[in-house]
């Protein structure tokens, strides 16, 4: 778990980039800013009603918190919060919970007037979705599993059908048969029925075992990412055993009676993991390992082979990896690489030989090993460490291995082929490359067949929509198995998608992927530009596809993601130099590709936008009270900005495991360079742009309470009568609304609140396409 906007699991969602904003630009007659003023304002200890009835003719006026001095010493330095009440890990103070309720009617309040431009704007991104469609089938045994979406449900239908004819080898052009003379479809799970109880409802790690009987799957309804394992006959429906409660979501079949489990601590660590046999109680459950080390957190996946379970215990530097042979359960886990400082492992399988992904301080950029099954200590190498070549990650075949590499900031494919079992792995020689389209773009790894010679793979840019190819790796042929389907006049050759770079104030280069619709943008310092960054933890943000941000470019928007250090698009060294006491490299370096835009005709300051979420909020903040003259309006989603008070309290969830990450501040250099920074702590009397910032009460990896404290300080310092809204998700964690439709209202929101910072509201009606 990290302060990101990944979830995890099989049925993972990617939020990254963040939300994406659809702004309209119209020759319809604007309404002039205005900001609601009122003779009296709320406190979050009034008794006054926050409605529209209120005694005050104009808007209500935005809610004053209440200061509660708390004192904070350490190394001869005094801090006050006077907002430090407002954090409640129970979630039940009355007086919190009454301010929070207080920021969300002043928030309506404020944009009740935008509220039918954002229902018509919500209808307009709505209708581009094939609301009634199906996944790209994938063959697992003698089935195909695809999830369906059914129209004007929020969640999907996870079915199956049988292989008619089992006996062929799979090729790339197979096809699920569907009508009436088809195997007919099977259910195994609704979603839309599960949650009819729930305001949350999340399921993910849907696995089914192997001989396709049974199926798990994870279940989350708060949002908070505690989940309960439930396991369900794959035929009826019917629960199987108690369910597993308090549980990750990192889930496994070891074999078909017998499930592999990771639990948390009590600051929800992934800290232990299980060994559960079908039909016995979760209390006599085997404990495989226990890390004890609070800087370190287990995870779990399944070889590809699936005869190997691994088990990785993995701080920000350090990855050391056990193995468990799902033949012989009854051996127990076993090391495969040892524990080293700053040597990070990353493993599979396949045949005699189990497969490794080695980063080290002297082969930052990772290394491909391989071992013997019965000597794992003997390794050689495959594929050496390259300077300007980053592994990214591998993909493990019976004939072949695939590897995912960054090279200069951009993605590509790599397909090597095996020698046959039994014969001598060497250094492995002439890969063949995938070849892509776009100048900038996205490519992932999907689940593929381990037996066949079919990689699957999704592949998106900023212009294409996502699309599933099934890859024959002996021809080099790509089916395309499915695109996402655009309802309306879309087509792609009307945009145009293109890599820039910005100068850093040290002198690096920092990349920027840009996209545009070319008949709609002037590109003379006059177009509506919205600038996303994140940079943090090593991830990269690929630029891809985003069906709803049609609305933004097709009303002449430029939309730009600054590739910041902090993130890993150049690699590990882009990364180190992005963290620790280097971190404000990612602030300069998103305040220069601001810039950049601006000098080059992209975009003048009060044309400029910005948006990032969690850590991404954390960037928000900082370059906001760094330079907040240069943007007009910022978007801060469930921001990490109370950066020194969390990393100081270790009952906090995740703040042990990411010392390594921002720095320990119990000690006096970081102590005070994270000062330096701190959002929360930098907040001063100067004017800012009218901002936007969310939370979800329930959210683990940023508590609500630190973008409500941001918030009240802004409120009683800031010097300008730009709008400042707080939208806390009384029902949500750190992913927001479960349901997908939910997610597009929510989007929808955002973009009615950029649209009036730019005045950009049409006075009458919705101005359509």
């Amino acid at each position: 778990m990290a302060r990101n906007s990944l979830r995890t699991g099989a049925s993972a969602i990617l939020y990254l980039p963040g939300v994406f904003f659809y702004l309209s630009q119209t020759k319809s007659p604007t309404r002039p800013l205005t900001l609601p003023r009122c003779s009296h304002t709320v406190s979050s200890d009034s008794t006054a009603r926050m409605s529209a009835g209120d005694n005050c003719s104009d808007p209500i006026a935005p809610p004053v918190a209440k200061k509660v001095e708390h004192r904070m010493e350490m190394f001869g330095d005094v801090r006050i919060d006077d907002y430090y009440w407002l954090r409640d890990d129970s979630r039940s103070n009355p007086d919190i919970l009454s301010h929070l309720h207080q920021e969300n009617a002043y928030t309506d309040a404020v944009m009740a007037g935008t509220k039918q431009f954002e229902d018509d704007l919500f209808a307009e991104i709505r209708g581009r979705i094939k609301e009634d469609d199906i996944s790209a089938p994938i063959r697992r045994g003698p089935y195909y599993y695809y999830e369906r979406n059914l129209e004007g449900k929020e969640y999907v239908q996870h079915c199956r059908r049988l292989v008619p004819d089992t006996g062929a080898p799979p090729s790339v052009y197979d096809k699920m048969p569907t009508g009436p003379a088809a195997p007919p479809e099977q259910v195994i799970l609704d979603e839309n029925m599960k949650a009819q109880n729930h305001s949350f409802y999340h399921v993910t790690a849907f696995q089914v075992n192997p001989s396709n009987k049974l199926v798990a799957y994870a279940e989350d309804t708060k949002g908070d990412e505690i989940y309960t394992v439930y396991v369900i006959d794959a035929e009826t429906g019917a629960t199987v055993g108690k369910p597993l409660a308090k549980v990750t979501s990192y889930v496994e079949w070891a074999g078909d009676d017998a499930l592999v489990y990771i639990t948390m601590d009590e600051i929800l660590r992934p800290d232990k993991v299980w060994l559960h046999r079908l039909g016995t109680e979760q209390s006599d459950d085997v404990c495989l390992y226990h890390e004890e080390d609070d800087m370190f957190s287990l995870d779990l996946e399944i070889s590809e082979s699936k005869k190997f379970l691994f088990v990785a215990s993995e701080s920000k530097n350090t990855t050391f990896v056990f193995y468990l042979d799902i033949s012989k359960l009854e051996d127990g886990l076993r090391v495969l690489t040892p524990r080293i400082y700053g040597v990070d492992t990353r493993v599979s399988h396949r045949g005699n030989h189990f497969f490794i992904r080695r980063r080290s301080e002297l082969f930052y950029n990772s290394e491909l090993l391989a071992s013997p099954l019965h000597d794992v200590s003997n390794t050689i190498v495959l594929i050496p460490h390259r300077e300007s070549v980053k592994i990214k990650d591998m993909q493990l075949f019976a004939d072949h291995l695939v590897l995912f590499e960054r090279e200069n900031g951009s993605l590509k494919v790599t397909v090597y082929r095996l020698p046959a079992l039994g014969e001598p792995l060497t250094q492995l020689h002439g890969g063949r490359s995938v070849d892509f389209v776009d100048p900038v773009f996205s490519v992932d790894r999907s689940e593929s067949q381990f037996s066949s010679n079919i990689l699957r793979f999704t592949y998106s840019s900023m212009r294409t929509p996502p699309s599933v190819y099934d890859h024959d790796m002996d021809t080099g042929i790509s089916v395309v198995k499915k695109i996402e389907t655009v309802l309306g006049a879309f087509d792609e050759s009307n945009y145009v998608s293109e890599r820039k770079w910005a100068t850093a104030p040290d002198g690096t280069q920092i990349p920027m992927s840009i996209v545009y619709r070319k008949n709609m943008v002037k590109l003379d310092a006059s177009d509506p530009l919205l600038l996303y960054g994140y940079g943090s933890y090593e991830i990269c943000i690929d630029p891809s596809f985003k069906g709803s941000r049609l609305s933004l470019l097709d009303r002449g928007f430029i939309y730009v993601i600054a590739h910041i250090r902090g993130g890993g698009e150049m690699g590990r060294p882009w990364y180190e130099n992005g963290k620790l006491l280097k971190k404000k490299n990612t602030f300069t370096d998103f305040i220069a590709c601001a810039e950049y835009l601006i000098e080059k005709g992209y975009c003048t300051k009060e044309k400029l936008c910005i948006n990032g979420r969690s850590a991404g909020g954390l960037l928000m903040g900082a370059v906001l009270n760094m330079r907040p003259d240069l943007f007009r309006a910022a978007v801060a989603g469930v921001p990490f900005v109370d950066v020194l008070t969390t990393m100081l309290d270790p009952t906090i969830p995740l703040t042990t495991s990411e010392w390594e990450e921002w720095g320990d501040p119990r000690t006096e250099e970081y102590y005070y360079y994270m000062k330096s920074y701190s959002p929360v702590d930098n907040v001063r009397a100067q004017n800012y742009p009218h901002i936007l910032v969310t939370a979800g009460l329930n959210d683990p990896r940023v508590l609500y309470s630190e973008p409500a404290k941001f918030v009240a300080k802004l409120r009683d310092l800031k010097k300008d009568d730009n709008m400042l809204l707080f939208k806390c998700e009384m029902g949500a964690g750190h992913f927001s609304k479960s349901g997908r439709f939910e997610r597009l209202q929510e989007d929808a929101f955002t973009f009615a609140f950029l649209l009036k910072a730019l005045n950009m509201i049409p006075s009458h009606g919705f101005a359509k396409i």
